[in-house]
C-alpha cells in the first residue's frame, strides 16, 4: 500500500514538473495559396504546436490546471520555395474563478508576418539570438500572452515575460523583417511591449489587474461589487485616452473584451449605464455600436 501511494505521489509529482505554460492550439490557413501538396502547411503545424506547448518558457513550474489557454490562426497568403508572406491573429483567455468562463485576454492580428521555414526544420528559440524570424515572433508572442495573464493576476506581474518579449525585439532591430521596427510609424511587436512596459501606460496594467481580479474573480460570489469594480477599472482608462488619445494598448483591451464588458453590464445588479456609456464612448468610441446595445 505503501508502495502505492509513493507511486501516486510520484506521478503527481512529475505532471506538476513536466507541465509546461501553454495549452496553445496553432493552425495554419493555406487556402489562399495555390499549392496542390499540403505536406509542407501541415508539418509546420505541427513543428509550431510541438514547438509552443513543449518548450519550457519560464523558470516557473506550472500545474496542468494553470496552462494559459491560446490560440495562434497564421493564414498564408503567398509561399515560394521555403519563403512564406502571412498573418497571424492570436488569442488568449483566463478562467474567472469559481465558473467555468474563461475571459478573453488579448485578441490581436499581426499583419507583418514573413518567414523561412524548410520542412522539418527544427524550430528552437535562443534567447541569446535572433535565428529566424519564424521562431522570432512566435516567441514573442508566447511572452507577450503569458505577461498578459499575470497581470490580470497580479499587479504588474508580467513585466519579466514583457522583458523578455522586449529582448527579442532588439535582437530583431538588425535583422530585415517587417514588424520589428520602431520608425515605421505602425503598430509593430517594438511599440506594444515598449507600451506594456512604459510608466505612460500603468492605468492600461492597474485596469487589467482590476477588472480581473478584483472584479471579475469576485463576481461569482458578489455580482454587484464586482461589476462596481470593474466599472472603475474602465474608468481609468480616461486619463490614459486624454494623454494619448490613440493609445494602442487601449485599442488592443477593447478588442478582447468589447462583447464581454457588454455582457456584463446587460445583466444583474444595476450599474450607473448612463455613466459607464459616457466612460466608454470616450475610451473607445469604436465600439459605440456595442456600447449602445447596454440598456438593462
Amino acid at each position: 500500500m505503501r508502495k502505492l501511494l509513493f507511486y501516486f505521489f510520484l506521478c503527481a509529482v512529475s505532471i506538476t514538473v513536466s507541465a509546461q505554460e501553454l495549452n496553445c492550439t496553432v493552425t495554419v490557413n493555406s487556402d489562399q495559396v495555390n499549392q496542390t501538396n499540403q505536406q509542407i502547411f501541415r508539418t509546420l503545424e505541427r513543428s509550431l504546436n510541438d514547438f509552443v506547448n513543449k518548450s519550457k518558457w519560464t523558470n516557473r513550474e506550472y500545474r496542468e490546471n494553470e496552462k494559459v489557454n491560446a490560440r495562434m490562426f497564421i493564414t498564408v497568403t503567398q509561399y515560394e520555395s521555403d519563403r512564406f508572406e502571412a498573418n497571424i491573429q492570436i488569442q488568449s483567455s483566463r478562467p474567472v474563478f469559481n465558473t467555468s468562463y474563461e475571459s478573453p485576454i488579448f485578441n490581436y492580428k499581426d499583419n507583418a508576418f514573413n518567414f523561412q521555414y524548410q520542412e522539418f526544420q527544427p524550430l528552437v528559440y535562443n534567447p541569446n539570438s535572433f535565428d529566424s524570424n519564424l521562431v522570432g515572433v512566435i516567441s514573442y508572442y508566447v511572452y507577450i500572452i503569458l505577461g498578459l495573464d499575470a497581470d490580470t493576476f497580479s499587479l504588474e506581474g508580467g513585466n519579466d515575460y514583457y522583458r523578455r518579449a522586449q529582448n527579442i525585439v532588439t535582437q530583431a532591430q538588425s535583422s530585415s523583417y517587417s514588424g520589428w521596427s520602431q520608425d515605421t510609424g505602425d503598430r509593430t511587436r517594438f511599440e506594444l511591449v515598449d507600451n506594456l512596459l512604459s510608466n505612460s501606460f500603468r492605468e492600461y496594467r492597474i485596469a487589467m489587474y482590476n477588472y480581473h481580479r478584483k472584479g471579475l474573480d469576485v463576481m461569482a460570489d458578489n455580482n454587484s461589487t464586482g461589476k462596481q469594480i470593474i466599472a472603475g477599472s474602465l474608468r481609468l482608462f480616461e486619463g490614459l485616452i486624454s494623454r494619448r488619445p490613440n493609445a494602442f494598448l487601449i485599442q488592443t483591451f477593447f478588442d478582447a473584451k468589447s462583447e464581454e464588458i457588454q455582457n456584463i453590464f446587460s445583466d444583474g445588479p444595476k450599474v450607473d449605464v448612463v455613466k459607464l456609456k459616457e466612460t466608454l464612448n470616450k475610451v473607445a468610441p469604436f465600439y459605440s455600436s456595442t456600447w449602445n446595445k447596454i440598456n438593462y
